[in-house]
Order: structure tokens, then C-alpha cells, then sequence
């Protein structure tokens, strides 16, 4: 989703069109995350950038989004850009710990617990 939101509309209220740009954006990332994963991929991540312009977005977490369109809101900004892109991703397996003086990983060596 590539899309240029409209903060500030005469005749209706600001905050109401912040919580409706917030909900399109949420919308859309549940929709992406119901999607089908190619074969060999874990799960869907977003590539997000945020901004008053095209040209002025900053690359951002999907966490940030939301807050980063409620900056801009807050500052005043008569729009606001928002780019969110689905891409699939092989989840990073964390290695085996590794076990220290013969005992398993949990394992206490005090005879207390």
C-alpha cells in the first residue's frame, strides 16, 4: 500500500479521519497477514515508510507507523504518506544453548532449588 492520507478535510473532524487512516493501515496488515506464504517462508514482514511527502519518508518498524502518522497529525501536517509493503521472511532460528559443566540448559547445579 503506497498512499497519500488527507489529515485535514473541511468538514470533518481531524480526529475521526486520524482514526480512520490508523484503521486502513491495520486493516491492510491484517489482509497481507492472511495471505498465503510461498513455500520455504515463516511469515509476513512490512517494509513501512512514513511521512508528509513521498520524498520525506523515513524508512520505519511497522510499531512505528502508527505513532509516526499521530506526529505528524499532532504537528499539523495537511497529509500524510504511508507506505507499507508486504515481503515474505525465513524466520532466524536462535542456536542451541549450549550446556555448561555436563548440565542440561535449566538444569541448577544448587542443590536448594
Amino acid at each position: 500500500m503506497k498512499k497519500t492520507f488527507h489529515l485535514q478535510v473541511e468538514g470533518k473532524h481531524p480526529d475521526r479521519l486520524l482514526e480512520a487512516v490508523k484503521h486502513e493501515v491495520r486493516q491492510y496488515a491484517r489482509r497481507e497477514g492472511r495471505k498465503t506464504l510461498p513455500e520455504g517462508f515463516d511469515y509476513w514482514d512490512f517494509d513501512c515508510k512514513v511521512g508528509e511527502h513521498a520524498e520525506q519518508a523515513v524508512v520505519a518498524s511497522f510499531a512505528q507507523v502508527v505513532p509516526l502518522i499521530d506526529a505528524a497529525a499532532k504537528a499539523g501536517a495537511a497529509s500524510c504518506y504511508v507506505e507499507v509493503l508486504s515481503k515474505p521472511v525465513i524466520r532466524l532460528r536462535k542456536p542451541a544453548a549450549e550446556t555448561v559443566s555436563g548440565l542440561a540448559p535449566g538444569d541448577s547445579s544448587d542443590p536448594q532449588d
